[in-house]
Parts: structure tokens; sequence; C-alpha cells
């Protein structure tokens, strides 16, 4: 309550130094740091300013009150900015309001609290979102199984899977890592807190913890997730009632023709696909393009961003907000998706059309939302187990970043009126 009141108070106190001018941070290719200018816009979010999202001018721009705080916040993280006057930021938005362009102004009034479900023990550059969300500089609290089954997820407004593998098959890393010490302190670390919180099986522990999330979707909260907690997480759930473990990963052998008794109902995104039997295969379902088969070069290997309508499709429209429509690839154990397993209901937003991939999805559940993200890290392509952190002060200007940070404030922003 305290921590509420003042960032009330500072934000009232930074209104009153708001001289008759607004601040344009630009997205387009004149913004030096694209992933810092995100962050800008959270900590004046934090502070009770408002801020403008405008989507589709100049690469998703942000407009706020000028602010000398918020200027030297820019100048500090090393963010371009430019200083408008009222006649001109009004024209701007005069602009964007034509029903002949495809742009729209959305409102962004109050910073998201920000979960990120993680083994407490991994590292920032062990997964992008924490590696960029802490380049932003915007705060995040780590969860993880205890926490969720504890009710502390209705504290977050977004909610980030880590490259968990909810089918308890602990990432089928057994054939190559079984005998590497940080394998086995993370088979040990899962055995022992699902023996704490009263479970036989991680498997067990996984499935009750993908059920709470979904119910926290369900009830308002937004879902991201990237690389393997995207279809790990829809197989766990279509496996409720069977077992698709073999023993050396829960003791005992996977339930006979396993496959058979899945429920693609109970799924986010995904449908009649199939889980891999062997369980030294590095590969969960054959929703993941193959690497063993997949036929793209490094160098060919992009996917495009979908254009949508701003203002008759405002989420999808800032979840793809980027000064670029072409995104280079990238792997991961989960690098993209069939499109003949996807839902009819889920809305593809990133494409390698050559190649048949989805890379970018999205779909509503209840009264939330979930965006699925393949691959594991936007700016390392071909990222291997002990791989150096990739360092995105090298990489400010990342177009496959930015999906995620649009993500992250996408929760901020006011919900508009359904068009009738």
């Amino acid at each position: 309550m305290i921590r509420t009141i003042t960032l009330i108070i500072i934000g009232i106190l930074l209104s009153l130094n708001t001289r008759s001018a607004s601040l344009l941070i630009p997205m387009d290719n004149a913004q030096k740091n694209h992933l810092k200018a995100y962050g800008i816009a959270f900590w004046s979010l934090q502070r009770a300013v408002e801020v403008k999202w405008l989507l589709n001018y100049r690469g998703g721009s942000f407009m706020l009150p000028q602010i000398q705080e918020i200027e030297n916040e820019c100048l500090i993280r090393g963010v371009n900015y430019e200083v408008i006057a009222d006649g001109q930021a009004n024209l701007i938005v005069e602009e964007i309001s034509s029903p002949s362009v495809n742009m729209d102004v959305i409102l962004m009034q109050k910073a998201p609290k920000i979960a990120v479900y993680s083994p407490p023990n991994k590292q920032p550059w062990d997964d992008a979102v924490t590696l960029v969300l802490t380049y932003a500089e915007i705060p995040y609290d780590i969860i993880y199984d205890e926490e969720i089954l504890d009710g502390k997820l209705s504290e977050y407004d977004w909610l980030h899977l880590h490259h968990e593998d909810f089918t308890g098959q602990f990432g089928k890393f057994f054939r190559n890592y079984q005998h590497m010490p940080w394998y086995q302190e993370e088979v040990r670390t899962n055995q022992q807190l699902a023996q704490k919180l009263g479970f036989l099986k991680v498997s067990e522990m996984k499935l009750v913890v993908s059920k709470t999330i979904k119910n926290y979707v369900l009830n308002g909260g937004f879902l991201f997730a990237m690389c393997a907690a995207t279809d790990t997480y829809d197989i766990a759930l279509s496996a409720e009632n069977t077992d698709v473990c073999e023993s050396m990963y829960d003791g005992d052998p996977a339930a006979a023709n396993f496959n058979e008794h899945l429920d693609f109902t109970r799924c986010f995104a995904f449908q009649n696909f199939t889980v891999e039997k062997d369980p030294y295969e590095y590969e969960f379902s054959n929703i993941d393009v193959d690497a063993r088969t997949r036929k793209i070069s490094m160098q060919s290997d992009y996917f495009t961003l979908f254009d949508f309508s701003a203002k008759w499709d405002p989420v999808p429209t800032m979840l793809c907000q980027n000064h670029t429509k072409i995104v280079k690839g990238f792997l991961g154990q989960t690098t993209a998706y069939h499109k003949e397993f996807l839902k009819p209901e889920v809305l593809v937003m990133g494409e390698n059309k050559a190649a048949n991939e989805a890379r970018y999805i999205h779909g509503e559940m209840g009264n939330g939302t979930w965006t699925f993200y393949g691959g594991h890290d936007p700016e390392d392509y071909s990222h291997e187990v002990g791989s150096p952190p990739t360092e995105l002060k090298l990489y400010p200007n990342s177009p496959g970043y930015r999906l995620i940070l649009n993500n992250v404030l996408f929760p901020a922003a006011k919900k508009k009126k359904q068009k009738t």
C-alpha cells in the first residue's frame, strides 16, 4: 500500500513538471535502442504516467507527456526521443485516427505485474525472456511450482513459462546428459519438490501446475511461452488421463498406446498430434518441425509477421509491432509448429510460408489470452547447452526480441470497446 501511494505521488509530481509538449519515442529505424525503449515505457507506467502506443506509426512508437525526468531516463538508457509541440502531437493522433490508414492509438495506464515461471537456480541468460527483461530494466518476479500451487498466480497480470518440460521428462536430455551433474541436480530438485508437495511423480506435479496455469488464463491472465514450454504444456494437458513417461523419467513404464488416449480438447493451441514414443529421442511430438528433416539453412531461415487491422484487431497488431516484417529465424528444442496440428481458432501471427511453419501464434482462453513463440534465443541461431550468454548490448534493435517485449507491454493496454 505504501509503495502504491508513493508511486501515485511521484506520478503527480512528475505531471506537475510537464510542459505543454510531448515526447515521441520513435520505434522505426531512427531508434538506436528499441529494447531499452520498452523499458522507458514500462518505467513511466510504474510512475502513473499515461503512455500512448501508436500502433503502426513509425514502427509502433510511444508518445508520453514531456517530463524532464523521462527525458533524463532516456538519456541515461541511450533511447532516442523527440520533443514535439502539442499541435504536432495532435496532428499525429489525427492522422492515426483517420479511417484511411491502418494505425491506432492504444492507451496504457498501469504497469503490469510480471512473473516468470522458472527454477530459482537458473541464470537470466538461460531464457530469452529473463534476458531481455533484465536488459530492458523491466522488473519481474521468479515463481515456480510451489508458488503456483500456493495460489500466487493471482498476484500477477502476465506470466512467462521458462523453457520447462511440463511432461515430466526433464527435457528428454537423458540420452546425452544423464551423467552430467547439472542434469542430475535438475532431476533431484524436481523429485524432491514433488515429494514435498505430496506427489508421487514429477509428471503428476507438472500436470496440476499446468491445470492451475490454465485456470489463471481462463480467469483473465496473460500467458506467454517460448520453445519447449509451448508444446510440452499442451502435451501435458492432453495426457491427463494417460502416462507418456517411460521408467527412466518416473519409475514405471509409459501406458500402452498412450497416443490413443490423448484428449486434445484440453489443449490451448494444438490438436491431432502424436507424442514421441522413443524416450531417448530429443523430441516431444510431431507438433515441432523436425530438426533432422528440416531443409532450411541458417542463411535462408526467416519468418514473416502478418499485417492486422489496427482499428479492428488491436491485440495481434500490438503483438506484431516492429520496424521490420521479416524476422530472422532461430532454433530451439521446439523451433516452429506444423500448421496441420494447430486448432482452427489459433491465430498465426508469424510464419515461414515456404516451409509451412507457424512461428508465432496467439489465442484466447476464457477471459485471458496466450501467445506461443517458437525457438530459444532470437539472436543465437543454434543455442546449445553450455553456450555463452547472449550480450543484448550487441543487439539493441533485435526484431526477434521486440516480439517478446510487445507481449510484456500488452497487458498494460486499456481494453477498447468492441466495435459493432
